[in-house]
């Protein structure tokens, strides 16, 4: 019923007007081809999207990538802007795995010059990197250092060795959100983060090397150190038990003080508070040290995977720089232009990526004429993309886009499904070399249970949320 009353603005945009739900606030606007905005529709991401534009506070409008999916209150690929500082935050605009987020490494090698050792690096990256539902990692950590690592981020793991100044250059908010307080991460959370820092976990986490297949952009990617043939390396994951503990934490909390601000929502699961209430505020903390966290789990990560490609390819591989490392998780507050006046907003991106135009300010010095990188991945057994962000996403999505591919496919549907033997073979027949720890992790993970990221990008794109700079090829992937 609800396909009858969207709008059509033109092939790849849609409006779910303002008129269609006497509890929305605002209007819907949904990217997408029809093809996939086919697929949004087998679940209850529309419904989702509604419950949204009702959230206390949301301005402008509820917005939807063309990789959404059904989500924990949210959809997933959901963008919502409320007020600040009296709109509410909601832990369920941001996700249980607050940061999760993806960094691409680059390297000096070329795949011509290496295609014959995947195995063996495969073999090495599996064994140096802890992966699966509660590894624990390298890094024993301490009660006072965790509670470093949640307010210094980056920067404590930097000074402890696993990398370089540098690095946090190139890192969403330099690794570290200010707004941190150790005092508002409970001791259970700390407790599931003391032996996780530096693991990269299951589900659809992983540490993927490609290859630089097509570059769209030449100028973009040559700030961004991208060139044809050249092996990279994407890393995706977030802040593991600790983070997942937070959001559960507070959407506990927020379901219990929710009646003291007058504050009805459609789904329980979009329970949420005015930012400036005490319980807003100490979230607030509480996710901006997860956060912290996950930046921090993936600069160890990083250090892994540096001194794995150095016992492989010796010093061959290059410096290995950052190209750049975003949250698709996480509330941030920045600035907009709302109906001709600059505002102040809490944006929250859950399955959703910033994407920053040329000039923004929070961009480093050398990526500043050109905009920010984008990373996009896809599946194991696809590709995944660089893009860059541009000035009209401002307006159009919070300059925010998609985060991947999108599921089309439940985790429990793809076991049912999808053969493992197959499926690895195709891989192999792919030249695609997958190391993993447990065969329904793979399974789970299929490139038939996740859209065309293609196609996916392709919107992006033509809508102008961000450009298109380069097309990854995945050849050794690791998994939990």
């Amino acid at each position: 019923m609800l396909a009858n009353k969207l709008v059509k603005i033109n092939d790849l945009i849609w409006e779910i007007p303002l008129k269609t739900s006497p509890i929305m606030k605002v209007p819907a606007r949904i990217f997408a081809s029809q093809k996939l905005l086919n697929q949004i529709m087998q679940d209850r991401t529309l419904d989702q999207l509604i419950n949204v534009s009702a959230l206390p506070g949301i301005v402008g409008k509820a917005v939807l990538m063309p990789d959404a999916h059904e989500g924990y209150g949210f959809p997933i690929g959901g963008i919502a802007a409320t007020s600040y500082p009296d709109g509410v935050i909601s832990p369920g605009g941001i996700g249980y795995d607050i940061n999760c987020g993806v960094r691409l490494i680059v390297t000096d090698l070329r795949y011509q010059e290496v295609k014959t050792v995947g195995d063996r690096l495969a073999q090495v990256l599996f064994h140096s990197i802890p992966s699966g539902v509660g590894r624990q990692g390298q890094v024993k950590l301490s009660s006072a250092d965790i509670n470093r690592v949640l307010v210094e981020g980056v920067d404590w793991v930097i000074a402890n060795g696993y990398g370089r100044d540098l690095d946090k250059e190139v890192i969403e908010s330099q690794g570290k959100l200010a707004q941190a307080e150790y005092t508002a991460v409970s001791e259970q959370a700390k407790q599931r983060g003391l032996r996780q820092l530096g693991t990269m976990g299951a589900g659809n986490h992983f540490v993927e090397v490609g290859r630089v297949a097509d570059i769209y952009l030449p100028e973009a990617a040559q700030a961004f150190g991208l060139q044809e043939d050249q092996i990279t390396i994407l890393i995706h994951t977030g802040s593991r038990g600790l983070g997942h503990q937070v959001a559960t934490d507070y959407i506990k909390l927020f379901l219990a003080e929710m009646h003291k601000y007058n504050i009805n929502l459609p789904d329980r699961e979009l329970a949420g508070v005015p930012l400036s209430t005490a319980a807003g505020q100490k979230y607030f903390a509480a996710m901006s040290a997860a956060a912290n966290f996950a930046w921090a789990n993936r600069q160890v990560i990083t250090h892994l995977v540096r001194t794995a490609f150095v016992k492989v390819f010796g010093r061959a591989a290059g410096t290995m720089p950052i190209v750049y490392d975003v949250a698709h998780n996480i509330a941030k507050i920045e600035e907009y232009q709302i109906d001709s006046a600059k505002r102040k907003l809490i944006v929250h991106r859950k399955g959703a990526t910033r994407a920053f135009p040329p000039f923004h300010p929070e961009l480093p010095s050398f990526y500043s004429k050109v905009g920010q990188p984008v990373l996009i991945p896809g599946s194991m057994g696809t590709c995944s993309y660089v893009l860059v962000g541009v000035d009209e996403a401002r307006e159009r999505s919070f300059s925010s886009v998609c985060h991947g591919a999108g599921r089309v496919m439940s985790r429990r549907q793809a076991k049912k499904q999808i053969d493992f033997e197959k499926l690895t073979s195709q891989l192999k027949q792919q030249g695609i070399v997958i190391t993993v720890g447990s065969k329904w992790g793979v399974v789970e993970e299929a490139p038939q249970a996740y859209k065309d990221v293609s196609e996916v990008i392709e919107v992006v794109d033509r809508v102008g949320l961000a450009n298109k700079v380069a097309r990854l090829e995945p050849w050794v992937v690791v998994k939990g």
